[in-house]
């Protein structure tokens, strides 16, 4: 039996849990991450199983949009005045939503929905302002002490504490409820304080008064408000993540609550596990793992569903589709459960697929269903007419809804392409021009014009396509040599993806640039040129154990004597504005397509980091802009690199030579080395897998390429910079060295000075 129909069956037959009321509960303080989705799901499913067994059954999901403000992920840290304000009443991050609760709360629930959720959503904020907690919130408040017994028997770390009452108030001068301490009640008003230094996070503004606690004035704590919920709604089956239900967790106190406050049965729980990517548990709060708004844009609602569905709440679900073939084994599993639908062979199988399916169930029928690694296969090849090679497959024509399920499977594998797939699997433009583009003939170089011409009108990759098979017969080129010509000049390869659609992933005068350089026959000396590779033991070096686990990494070094470093500089100034006037149309999607990005990012994975939470210094770059943030002024030397940095996507680091203790290398940090970051005023500990330059006083970045040492940055007092390049991965020697000297004609076009020496280390 099938783990939702047998928690289904355990409830009936119990007899204890009537009315059928299924609830979860979640609190929209930031973007909900992947793991969860896994709550709203498990109920869901069960809820779906009772219903099958045909019982009368409720759904509800709260928006826990009382609770305050007590954090901010690292893109809101501007909005720190709105800490210790219920979201409720917090103010929204963008325009067009109410406030902050209401702008989380919205996107989740449009992700919920899409999956299939069916549930009753409901505001915790509106219930207790409607006035529906005000008994629960009287009965709390005159069992104060049995409630602190119990939070002392239960969890055996509580200590009594005098007058503390199971409430906070909104402060009537700040608007803030995470920072007020109610220290009396005379059954009709309360007593409170909004403290400065109650919590670290928020600072009270010192008022004291009385108030009513009821009717929206007052919350209780969460520990005491999960039962109450039970209690005001009728709740009768609600789990949680199993660390609620650790013993002496919020579980055991809520089922103690239950019983001995609010006098009501104790729901039926529902302890499931962890979702985890690469082994880590999800954390919307330190930024690790996908956000559940990105999975619906990484697969079709049905089969997002069933990555729920398919495993018991008792188990973990480990995905981690990044750099990996988790998709299409994903894709694989529904496929064999869809068939077993339709044969009837394996009930197990089968009623995963029903219970995974947002909207009507399917009929049984024979279907012929197109692997979604065939489908990703296939796209990336030219000359393949992909329905066309699924009916030779078939062996007939594809039926309306096969052609629906490959269509849908197009859509889906060019997303996993892009963002998803091992390095190996997918087609990229390479960072410089291939040698193979000197092997041209004059027709494909005059196909490439054309299609500088056409990518210029192009906003549709099928009718670009269209466009691009009609160049080829104008020009009487047969078309697989005209393709073969394009993915010369872009990748070093004779064939690839489809044509149209790979040229519009990129940025189009990118690609125009590069094809006029082949096709003029002006190539980049640069590009093609053997990279100027230098020794400098006494200055610089990689260490072996780096070199082992990297072969390919290469570091760009150069020593730039007597600059001259100002605050600013009016032509920099322009020039910083010309080129963000470029970037315009960049979105943090597309950040996601770029190799140099995916390289870093990869060894990020390697290190232990989570990219989300230590942006590779590119990225967060180029992220600040597609947020709209614009770029902060330090000084003429960093502003210029970073243009560099923004331009081909590649780290550069300037330190103080003179604050410098050579020689250098690029080595693992030592286990619980400290480094002291820029802008911080604590130092962070290394742990042993993260790669960072070292000095002979320590470590003087983090991360390889995320921040770097006070103790060695550039400020107008620099004379002699020093500078790094980090290249590791896809980023290649040559890229490293285009980066280096533009960096260097920059630096010294802004700061003077005179170049001492520079080059590549491998």
């Amino acid at each position: 039996m099938f783990w939702a129909d047998k928690i289904a069956k355990e409830i009936i037959d119990s007899g204890g849990f009537v009315p059928y009321w299924v609830d979860d509960m979640f609190t929209p303080s930031g973007y909900a991450h992947i793991g969860s989705l896994r709550g709203p799901l498990v109920h869901d499913i069960v809820y779906r199983a009772l219903r099958d067994a045909e019982k009368d059954t409720a759904f509800t999901y709260v928006f826990n949009d009382f609770d305050p403000v007590d954090g901010l992920p690292p893109e809101l840290s501007h909005m720190s005045s709105e800490l210790g304000k219920p979201l409720r009443i917090a103010r929204s991050p963008e325009s067009g939503h109410s406030s902050f609760a209401e702008y989380f709360a919205s996107d989740f629930k449009k992700v919920l929905i899409t999956l299939g959720v069916r549930a009753d959503f409901r505001s915790s904020w509106d219930m207790y302002h409607d006035g529906k907690f005000n008994e629960v919130i009287r009965i709390a408040l005159d069992h104060a002490e049995v409630i602190q017994d119990i939070y002392q028997r239960v969890s055996g770390s509580k200590k009594r504490e005098k007058g503390w009452l199971p409430i906070q108030v909104i402060c009537e001068k700040c608007g803030k409820l995470g920072t007020t301490r109610v220290h009396h009640w005379d059954g009709k008003m309360v007593a409170y304080t909004c403290e400065p230094d109650m919590v670290a996070w928020a600072r009270g503004c010192g008022y004291t008064g009385r108030i009513s606690p009821f009717d929206g004035n007052g919350k209780l704590p969460w520990k005491v408000d999960w039962p109450a919920h039970w209690s005001v709604m009728g709740v009768t089956i609600e789990g949680a993540g199993k660390d609620h239900s650790s013993a002496g967790g919020s579980r055991d106190i809520a089922k103690e609550l239950c019983k001995e406050v609010f006098g009501i049965s104790d729901p039926y729980n529902l302890p499931y596990e962890f979702f985890l990517i690469g082994g880590k548990k999800m954390s919307s709060s330190k930024g690790l793992g996908l956000k559940a708004r990105d999975l619906t844009g990484v697969l079709p609602p049905s089969v997002g569903r069933f990555l729920f569905t398919r495993t018991d709440y008792r188990q973990a679900i480990e995905f981690d589709p990044v750099d990996s073939m988790a998709i299409p084994d994903l894709f694989d599993e529904f496929d064999r459960c869809w068939q077993a639908y339709n044969t009837g062979l394996d009930e197990d199988f089968s009623r995963a697929f029903v219970l995974s399916q947002v909207g009507e169930i399917p009929p049984k029928q024979q279907l012929f269903l197109p692997r979604f690694r065939d489908v990703a296969n296939y796209m990336q090849l030219a000359n393949i007419h992909v329905e066309k090679k699924f009916e030779e497959m078939k062996g007939s024509s594809l039926n309306v809804q096969e052609t629906e399920i490959l269509k849908e499977r197009e859509k889906y594998a060019r997303v996993w392409i892009e963002r998803y797939a091992p390095q190996a699997y997918r087609m990229q433009m390479s960072p410089s021009v291939p040698d193979t583009a000197k092997l041209l003939t004059e027709k494909q170089k005059e196909y490439l014009y054309e299609v500088v011409k056409l990518l210029h009108q192009a906003h549709d990759a099928d009718a670009l396509q269209i466009a691009l098979y009609a160049a080829a017969k104008k020009l009487s080129l047969d078309s697989k040599e005209a393709f073969a010509g394009v993915y010369l000049a872009l990748t070093g390869k004779t064939h690839g993806p489809k044509a149209a659609w790979f040229l519009l992933q990129y940025a189009k005068d990118d690609v125009t640039k590069r094809l006029e350089e082949v096709a003029s026959g002006v190539i980049d000396q640069l590009s093609i040129s053997k990279v100027q590779v230098i020794q400098k033991s006494e200055l610089f070096s990689i260490d072996e154990a780096v070199k082992k686990a990297f072969p390919e990494v290469s570091i760009g070094i150069a020593l730039i004597r007597g600059a001259h470093i100002t605050k600013t500089h009016p032509d920099l100034e322009k020039e910083k504005h010309e080129f963000l006037s470029s970037l315009q149309g960049v979105t943090t999607e597309i950040l996601g397509t770029y190799s140099e990005l995916i390289s870093y990012r990869k060894l990020y994975r390697v290190m232990g980091i989570d990219w989300h939470s230590r942006r590779p210094s590119p990225e967060a770059l180029l992220r600040r802009i597609a947020l709209g943030k614009g770029l902060y002024t330090v000084n003429t030397c960093v502003d210029a690199y970073n243009l560099v940095v923004m331009k081909y996507r590649v780290s550069v680091g300037a330190f103080d030579y003179d604050n410098v203790k050579f020689p250098t290398v690029l080595r693992y940090a030592g286990e619980g080395d400290e480094i002291l970051l820029l802008g911080d005023k604590e130092p962070t500990k290394y742990t042993a897998k993260e790669l960072a330059y070292y000095d002979q006083n320590g470590g003087y970045n983090i991360d390889f390429n995320y921040r770097d040492a006070q103790r060695t940055m550039v400020t107008e007092n620099t004379k002699n910079i020093w500078i790094n390049v980090d290249g590791v991965y896809g980023i290649t020697p040559t890229q490293v060295e285009r980066s280096l000297q533009e960096s260097i004609a920059m630096i010294t076009k802004y700061c003077g000075g005179t170049v001492e020496f520079q080059g590549v280390v491998a």
